[in-house]
């Protein structure tokens, strides 16, 4: 049977942008109800029977899965099950308590998958995504997949790296109960408190953007819904975030996910999250400004000192 996506295409470019919290794309019932109840009810999407990590894990690999290296995430399935097994806050980032494991599909039973696979990989779809973000296309590479990410899989709010250019995330849960599990993606904005990471960022082009703690931006809303797509072109405000909870061995979080990355990295300098916690700072518009003049593009000198420096004990950092 052959299959014809490129509605998906129109549906895109027809799409408004929704500016909350950011700059963005969501699109619920994305594909017929035809497509994505074959897509839903697949073999490869369906849960494996299993009482036990190690037995999900084997039964998604007899599917096709692999774990794949990913954010939030480690490779190391022994690792994992003892952590899973054992749930101690063990640390895989300093922004996050814990972690997760992804399996991406790379066995085609399916033949919806297969060509739904190598249509969300081909240069059409992308290049419609790269048009509608204002991305020059011949700039990228492409990445995307089927993916399931198993409990534990955490990434704090963050805005993704510089060097990507646009992303997108479909939910195709195989669970009908799926929305009221806890394992969505977060969008949020930072504190007001917080602001000043976000103007760091504006000030400072070469330096790249990194996760954030949880407590410092709050959750706008998540996405939820199944057969829903949201797609985005990375800015210093474009924060968002999962943190999986939920029971994943009767189901599991399955999306379309996929990305496209600029050939050349536009940032050549990276600062964590710890350089950037000015605790009690409430930046002013003055301010904002002076902080952006006081960075040298280097950030060879420690953030915190720079800004007690220049404002002469006025505040305390």
């Amino acid at each position: 049977m052959k299959y014809n996506f490129n509605y998906l295409i129109d549906k895109i470019a027809a799409s408004e942008f929704d500016g909350i919290p950011f700059k963005h794309i969501y699109i619920e019932n994305f594909f017929s109800d035809e497509h994505f109840e074959e897509i839903k009810n697949s073999e490869e999407i369906a849960s494996p029977n299993a009482i036990n990590d190690k037995e999900l894990i084997r039964g998604l690999q007899d599917k096709g899965f692999k774990v794949i290296g990913f954010p939030g995430c480690i490779t190391n399935i022994k690792k994992y099950i003892k952590w899973h097994s054992e749930k101690k806050n063990v640390q895989h980032n300093s922004s996050c308590e814990g972690f997760g494991m992804v399996l991406r599909l790379y066995k085609f039973e399916s033949p919806i998958l297969s060509a739904l696979n190598a249509f969300l990989i081909g240069d059409e779809f992308n290049k419609a995504i790269a048009d509608k973000f204002g991305i020059t296309f011949a700039n990228c590479s492409i990445d995307g997949g089927i993916q399931k990410y198993l409990d534990g899989y955490e990434i704090s709010p963050h805005p993704d790296i510089r060097k990507k250019a646009a992303t997108f995330m479909v939910n195709i849960n195989p669970s009908d109960q799926s929305e009221s599990l806890n394992h969505h993606t977060h969008y949020l904005k930072l504190k007001p408190i917080r602001k000043y990471v976000q103007t760091f960022w504006d000030g400072n082009q070469n330096v790249d953007r990194t996760w954030l703690p949880w407590s410092w931006a709050d959750t706008v809303k998540q996405q939820k819904k199944n057969n829903s797509i949201v797609l985005f072109s990375p800015l210093n405000d474009t924060l968002h975030g999962v943190k999986a909870d939920y029971n994943h061995l009767i189901t599991q979080r399955t999306q379309l996910y996929g990305n496209l990355w600029y050939l050349e990295n536009p940032a050549d300098k990276s600062l964590k999250w710890e350089s950037l916690d000015l605790q009690g700072l409430v930046p002013t518009t003055k301010l904002k400004h002076k902080a952006i003049k006081l960075i040298p593009s280097s950030v060879k000198t420690n953030l915190k000192k720079l800004l007690r420096l220049n404002e002469r004990g006025s505040r305390n950092i």
